[in-house]
């Protein structure tokens, strides 16, 4: 909860940032086009995983395992991915979506404590313990442009954010590890589970262009809460604008923290991604 509560506290100072620059006196607006343009943006997302899982107790176990995932190389997993964004625009209201399917085999994990009913005892007996997890992020969101002139663009938006994942743990101690009532958590096993996580999310985008060049410097920030105690996603990049579209390489960084009781503890997907946006 610690690392929930900084990075809290920095997607706060950045969302103040953002704020005072759509506030200021030079943020003049300029007219938009009153037609539909539209968007598409397939892209590769190469991010680390980091993180803990918290399962519930599998078949044969009488405690829960806390599972440390990662950090793991960018490519070192990575089994399949499949990106797609796009966007519709109309004057100064978008509306945007994004959906990413990843699929992560064998991470590096380890078991760090079990929880047998409320009494947790750490181990470090790990010998051979692998995660692996897929699944789909998708999110949906309406926006309003608040800032518009030749340098700067700034949307503010709302929308939801899905994540639907499941998770395989097989894990290899060196001993069972035994609970303070007598309870036994075996030296090897397997736990599988799934989960569905919606988020309300609220948010800013947009791009700040580098002088008179084609060149600027995208930028996305929001937080939501929900299924979640604290996600947030962080974008910022470096792109080139055609007439055609644009060519777009960024960082990109995706939060989610959850309550004691849920699978995500402090778990994070971080990592360069390579896009191309048509426009049409």
């Amino acid at each position: 909860m610690r690392n929930g509560l900084r990075t809290l506290a920095f997607a706060r100072a950045c969302f103040a940032a953002a704020i005072a620059l759509a506030a200021s006196p030079g943020a003049q607006a300029q007219p938009a086009a009153e037609r539909w343009t539209f968007t598409v943006t397939p892209y590769l997302w190469l991010p680390n995983v980091d993180g803990t899982l918290r399962h519930h107790a599998p078949p044969g176990a009488s405690g829960s395992p806390e599972v440390r995932v990662g950090p793991n190389d960018y490519l070192e997993n990575l089994e399949f991915a499949l990106m797609l964004a796009g966007e519709a625009r109309k004057g100064r209201w978008s509306i945007f979506t994004d959906a990413v399917y990843l699929d992560f085999g064998k991470e590096k994990s380890a078991v760090r404590s079990v929880d047998f009913g409320g009494s947790a005892v750490g181990t470090d007996l790990n010998t051979s313990t692998q995660s692996s997890l897929k699944g789909l992020q998708w999110t949906l969101a309406a926006g309003y442009t608040a800032v518009q002139t030749s340098a700067v663009m700034l949307d503010a938006f709302a929308g939801v954010r899905y994540l639907g994942i499941d998770v395989t743990t097989d894990w290899q101690l060196t001993a069972a590890v035994g609970g303070p009532g007598g309870q036994t958590f075996p030296a090897s096993g397997s736990v599988a589970e799934s989960s569905d996580v919606w988020d309300a999310i609220i948010g800013v985008r947009g791009r700040v262009r580098l002088g008179e060049s084609p060149w600027f410097v995208p930028y996305h920030l929001d937080l939501g809460t929900g299924s979640s105690s604290l996600t947030w996603q962080g974008l910022l990049g470096i792109a080139y604008a055609f007439k055609w579209g644009d060519a777009v390489l960024a960082y990109r960084h995706l939060f989610y923290d959850q309550s004691d009781d849920k699978l995500f503890q402090d778990f994070s997907f971080g990592g360069p991604a390579l896009g191309v946006s048509f426009r049409f």
